[in-house]
């Protein structure tokens, strides 16, 4: 049985040092906002009323927040897109941004070039790759990612750009005190959170204990939507283990009723319900029920509470929590976080296809 409050476990199950990409997350969401804020694009790309944004997995996790977070917008209207192919309604008024933290990325590059094609405003954003090449070729601005690691720990460069690009373009109003009490929100949770901080104290230890054995299944809604989907993916990438995701209050009208079977794996199962007090009242009420109907049917769950008075904290602080969580539950499982040797194998297998 592993000790998480055994700091030597953290030298020797985490040799490529992940635990410092988490302490650094506040910092790096600081650094990335202001570069983005000093980054110039084009005065033509005020006019857009549509933003699609390319990308796969950590990089693409940045334009799912930045789609809740600007939800109540008239425009422009944000789209998310993770396959091959460009949506057929892109258009002058269109700004495609492809995010590829690599530079590599297949999906995003055929995307991409379909961009090219036509007469949508264009943005990069990555460490360099053949994405970097392909958009300084065809004279496309390119937002350089300061980031070396795995594109999952950068998401401060993907999702704090995206903020500023809307604010310059004026669809945002100044965000700076809203990004600077966030980032202060981050740093004070990062006091509780940290691997120093004892299990009997630190709320990410207890949960990734609870979580050891089980299949996590993480509940969102509203701003909090690709919050859920950063759980799961990170429970997925840097723990090795199998989690899924669901939003209120569609879950409310055909997952609730699938509980019921089969009724051996009620006990294999860890809801987490992550909630927040801007939600829509009615969708607050059926977190309550929800966690009634998950009692009666004898599955383990738990309610989590966001930190920070704005939306914008509201969704960070969670994600922060998510990041530790599933830290934690990798070092419980004795695996280490960062190598997703399962992609690489993929991408193999694909390089190999062609």
């Amino acid at each position: 049985m592993v000790n998480l409050d055994d700091l030597g476990v953290y030298r020797r199950l985490d040799p490529a040092n992940m635990l410092e990409h988490l302490h650094g997350l506040p910092q790096q969401c600081r650094a990335a906002w202001h570069k983005a804020k000093d980054f110039e694009l084009p005065r033509d790309y005020a006019s857009i009323d549509k933003v699609v944004i390319l990308g796969m997995g950590g990089s693409a996790i940045g334009g799912g927040l930045l789609r809740n977070f600007v939800s109540r917008l008239t425009k422009p209207i944000v789209f998310v897109t993770r396959d091959y192919d460009l949506p057929a309604f892109v258009n002058e008024r269109t700004l495609v941004i492809a995010s590829s933290y690599s530079g590599n990325t297949e999906e995003t590059l055929s995307a991409f070039s379909q961009a090219l094609e036509g007469k949508c405003k264009k943005l990069a954003m990555t460490t360099g790759g053949k994405l970097k090449a392909l958009a300084q070729n065809t004279k496309v601005p390119v937002f350089v990612i300061d980031h070396a690691y795995q594109p999952r720990a950068a998401i401060g460069y993907s999702f704090m750009p995206l903020i500023a690009f809307l604010q310059k373009l004026g669809f945002l109003k100044d965000k700076m005190a809203e990004v600077e009490a966030m980032i202060q929100d981050l740093e004070k949770l990062l006091g509780e959170l940290k691997e120093t901080m004892p299990t009997s104290s630190n709320p990410a230890k207890q949960l990734a204990t609870k979580l050891q054995g089980k299949i996590a299944v993480i509940y969102g809604a509203g701003i909090l939507s690709a919050v859920a989907r950063r759980w799961k993916t990170q429970i997925n990438e840097n723990s090795k283990s199998w989690a899924f995701h669901e939003t209120f209050p569609e879950l409310n009208h055909n997952a609730v009723v699938g509980y019921q079977f089969p009724a051996e794996l009620a006990s294999k199962l860890y809801v987490v319900l992550l909630r927040c007090p801007s939600l829509h009242p009615r969708t607050l009420i059926r977190y309550q029920v929800t966690c009634e109907l998950l009692g009666q049917n004898s599955i383990s769950h738990q309610l989590i509470d966001s930190q920070g008075e704005s939306g914008l904290s509201q969704m960070m602080s969670l994600i922060y929590l998510g990041d530790w969580v599933s830290y934690y539950l990798a070092i419980l499982y004795q695996t280490d976080p960062t190598p997703v040797k399962v992609i690489d194998y993929l991408k193999k297998r694909l390089s190999e296809a062609k």
